[in-house]
């Protein structure tokens, strides 16, 4: 008979989603740090509106970094929080010295394309696990970055 943890899971499934879900968690953050650079430095024609919109991103992506943390808590686990583990786990890449607005944007978006991919491979997995509150979860953000990746994509076009 398997052991099932406080929310009624399976514990080793459980587990194995903490781990998929640290390293989202660890791929969030760093993307979190590139809009906030992007942010910071961006310079030229467009810099009012990606000025704004850059904020606007790294504000959302702040709220997932600590709805993520606490869901790997939900599930027993605990959440990564030394940035040296972000680093080394991370699906996406730490961007330098980035300040112009058509890199940034396409930093942006790959970072999202990553991001969802991610979502859907733990969509799947907490639905096999039957860990309704996680595919909710993951559900929601794929809705809300797929309009953002079509957004970044109508921008750079």
């Amino acid at each position: 008979m398997s052991q099932v943890n406080a929310i009624g899971l399976n514990s080793a499934k459980s587990e194995d989603i903490v781990t998929s879900l640290n390293t989202l968690l660890s791929s969030y953050q760093i993307q979190y740090m590139n809009a906030r650079g992007f942010h910071w430095n961006i310079k030229g024609r467009n810099f009012f509106e990606l000025h704004v919109k850059f904020e606007e991103i790294y504000n959302l992506l702040l709220l997932k970094v600590d709805e993520i943390a606490e869901r790997i808590l939900t599930l027993d686990g605990a959440p990564l929080h030394a940035f040296s583990d972000y680093l080394k786990i991370s699906e996406i890449k730490e961007a330098k010295n980035i300040s112009d607005g058509v890199a940034a944007v396409e930093n942006l978006l790959a970072g999202y394309s990553t991001l969802i991919k991610m979502q859907r491979d733990i969509l799947v997995q907490a639905g096999d696990a039957g860990d309704e509150g996680t595919a909710s979860l993951m559900g929601d953000y794929i809705t809300e970055q797929e309009k953002l990746v079509w957004m970044l994509k109508a921008y750079l076009n």
